[in-house]
């Protein structure tokens, strides 16, 4: 009989990204593992579903506590066929990432990984989203998992309150430890490269930078951690409802 735990694992960077075969790494020992990722790149789809065309899943693997598969949809959509078709009972937790590019601040609402995440957690499943505050496909990830380890093992051992899943974003450099933290107040400032195609067409890429809006440096947002070099663990919930403003509301002439 097997008591190991059921960990279903995606992201948003693609089965065969570097960040997701370092996290099947860390806990391919720990629980049975099914792994449904997207079979490209779908960084930036958030909470994005595919309606338009048939969802297709492909078995890539498959051993006695690790099955794969890849499926043409969104991180979402891989995680919604992978409860309803794919396994066999509820998982006990799910992973997504290891993100190539931090998902701290407002990120968390344009991430595909976190995405993935929100819909465990919509579906009372524990959830854990990794990105790392880098791009480079060849970055050695050896250092960090002891600490993602951890993260997960006690993720595993400690109940999460019902709407309420991780946000974890892990420094680039040599770590010195985790923080839990506040998502820091911030946005993206967009920039448009206009270009034009070989035919006289313009075309735009999207650029940008992150503007932070903190009026000093606090030292307690995923920010501040993440330029430390600490992982920072921001505990996110899915209710997004306004509760200091409802009173407020409630005054408005609005009969």
């Amino acid at each position: 009989m097997n008591n190991k735990p059921v960990i279903l694992i995606t992201n948003d960077d693609g089965i065969s990204a570097p960040g997701i075969r370092c996290l099947i790494d860390i806990v391919k020992d720990l629980a049975k593992v099914y792994v449904v990722a997207p079979d490209k790149a779908n960084s930036g789809k958030s909470s994005s579903i595919t309606v338009e065309v048939p969802i297709r899943i492909k078995k890539l693997y498959e051993s006695e506590s690790l099955i794969e598969y890849s499926c043409n949809g969104t991180p979402v959509d891989c995680v919604k066929i992978a409860l309803n078709q794919i396994l066999p009972e509820r998982p006990d937790l799910l992973l997504s990432g290891i993100n190539h590019g931090s998902n701290s601040s407002v990120s968390v609402h344009y991430s595909g990984t976190m995405g993935a995440v929100i819909e465990a957690c919509v579906n009372s499943i524990p959830a854990i989203g990794f990105s790392i505050n880098s791009f480079s496909r060849k970055l050695k990830l050896d250092y960090l998992k002891t600490y993602l380890r951890k993260i997960i093992v006690q993720s595993l051992n400690n109940k999460m309150d019902e709407g309420v899943c991780l946000n974890v974003n892990i420094p680039e450099t040599e770590i010195k430890g985790i923080k839990i933290c506040r998502q820091a107040k911030g946005k993206w400032q967009e920039e448009f490269d206009k270009r034009t195609d070989p035919y006289g067409g313009e075309y735009y890429w999207l650029t940008g930078y992150y503007q932070n809006k903190e009026q000093t440096e606090p030292n307690d947002t995923d920010e501040f951690a993440l330029n430390q070099s600490y992982i920072s663990i921001v505990p996110t919930q899915i209710d997004l409802t306004a509760y200091d403003f409802m009173e407020k509301l409630n005054c408005w002439d609005l009969d």
